[in-house]
């Protein structure tokens, strides 16, 4: 599952790379540079540098020999999305007022990039073959994946995200509403978060935490691409999500990796010798 989540992340950034490509700027949901401004000077070449270092560090990721030069250049341009956000930390509650619901919902935003740049070092921190990275990696990127999913979770179970956003999301076929569905990913989220933080089946937690969001991406994203099909949002959506699938079974992976766990071997050596 290691593997295969490498390869989902890896795609998933160049293909987001080439969308910003052709669109010759940043997506605005989820790399909103728009937030320092409407004029930014050097704003498109920036875009095209940046997109052209996710095509060629998530091609990088794949073989061995390039995978740790890949791993960084992509965490680079995942902090770099971060810092994106940064601004509406300030700004989101001027506008909408100072309330927790709209600084949950941007902390999440934050964690939503954050959650890439864990990959990116469990990546790096993956491919160390001395394992003198690893366990670090995995540390930084358990924690920001669990603190991420409760945040995630709380956000959609605040009224002003699951009113407003996840809801109308939801396709109108599904029975229930979209409210309900709100509410229950918002809960499965902040139990995957919990699992993963305590180390309690965290494996099977990041899993499902996955396949959570590649089912997100069929029934709600997917169909964005086919009913606004020069939209750089819809297009860049899949990609963002698809990298997060991606992200979650790298983690469940590492997390099951016997190579990152040194300190089990170690205890059931001391048994065994008692």
């Amino acid at each position: 599952m290691k593997k295969v989540g490498l390869y989902v992340f890896s795609l998933s950034t160049i293909a987001a790379g080439i969308m910003n490509l052709v669109w010759g700027d940043f997506e605005s949901a989820h790399q909103p540079i728009q937030a320092f401004g409407d004029h930014i000077p050097g704003r498109r070449t920036f875009a095209y540098i940046i997109a052209i270092s996710m095509v060629a560090g998530g091609a990088a990721m794949l073989p061995r020999r390039t995978a740790r030069a890949g791993a960084a250049a992509v965490t680079a341009v995942y902090w770099i999305f971060v810092i994106f956000w940064l601004p509406r930390l300030y700004t989101a509650p001027h506008v909408l007022g100072f309330r927790m619901d709209v600084l949950v919902g941007v902390v999440a935003a934050i964690f939503q990039q954050l959650i890439l740049v864990a990959a990116g070092v469990t990546a790096y921190g993956s491919a160390d073959t001395r394992g003198l990275s690893s366990q670090k990696s995995l540390a930084v990127a358990r924690w920001t994946f669990g603190l991420g999913s409760v945040l995630f979770g709380w956000a959609h179970l605040t009224h002003l995200t699951r009113v407003q956003v996840v809801a109308p999301m939801v396709p109108k076929w599904m029975p229930f509403g979209g409210a309900f569905w709100a509410i229950v990913t918002g809960i499965c989220f902040v139990l995957a978060g919990m699992a993963i933080l305590s180390s309690v089946q965290g494996v099977v937690a990041a899993r499902l935490l996955g396949l959570m969001l590649l089912i997100f991406s069929l029934l709600v994203l997917a169909p964005d691409v086919f009913a606004f099909p020069r939209s750089h949002v819809a297009w860049g959506s899949n990609a963002y999500n698809l990298a997060a699938v991606g992200a979650a079974w790298m983690l469940g992976g590492a997390i099951a990796s016997p190579r990152l766990k040194p300190e089990r071997e170690t205890e059931a050596r001391f048994a065994h010798a008692s």
